[in-house]
């Protein structure tokens, strides 16, 4: 029964994990103001029929701060790369050689910066309901062991362990957040 109380820890912090890493992944996709390939994650391009994200279609590159390079494999792909991009509306006009596809990083205006932090403190605050909502799920499980014959005082400890771990990662998330919105704000 106690190698039960165990299991519903672990699992408890590995849905946790999955919800930090999560939070981290998004946020690398926002612009801070340089030159970052993660930008491109989500771009879908329409690559013959078939949804693909273009780092999947392309090499990119960051040759200095305000410039990033797209050379796409297949140079018929061009035109296609780069209506995702407009459509993808990250606030990039591209520009082609019909070799590769320059991008000039605009600074971010105050407005942009200020969106970019909401937005930012949105996926925070999605991360930490996840961390919650596996808490809230851990506290059930074990409940519904003691039920099935968990001594209390295990259940109860246990119960204090959900929390700590709901704290550390709660703790973190405001951590990872707080950093990604100084950079943001970082002129």
């Amino acid at each position: 029964m106690i190698e039960k109380a165990d299991e519903v820890l672990e699992f408890a912090e590995l849905k946790m994990e999955d919800a930090l890493s999560h939070l981290q992944d998004e946020l690398k996709t926002y612009r801070a103001g340089k030159a970052n390939p993660d930008v491109f994650a989500s771009v879908i391009v329409n690559y013959y029929g078939a949804a693909t994200p273009l780092p999947q279609m392309s090499n990119i590159t960051t040759p200095d701060a305000k410039t990033m390079l797209i050379q796409p494999w297949d140079k018929s792909m061009i035109h296609a790369i780069e209506k995702a991009i407009m459509d993808a509306n990250l606030g990039f006009t591209p520009q082609n050689n019909g070799e590769v596809i320059r991008i000039n990083i605009p600074a971010l205006t105050e407005e942009r910066r200020r969106e970019l932090v909401k937005k930012a403190r949105g996926e925070g605050e999605t991360a930490k309901v996840a961390v919650r909502n596996a808490r809230r799920e851990a506290m059930e499980a074990l409940k519904k062991l003691q039920k099935d014959g968990l001594p209390e005082d295990v259940e109860k400890d246990n119960e204090d362990r959900v929390q700590k771990l709901t704290d550390k990662f709660t703790k973190k998330a405001d951590e990872v957040l707080e950093a990604k919105e100084k950079e943001i704000m970082t002129v």
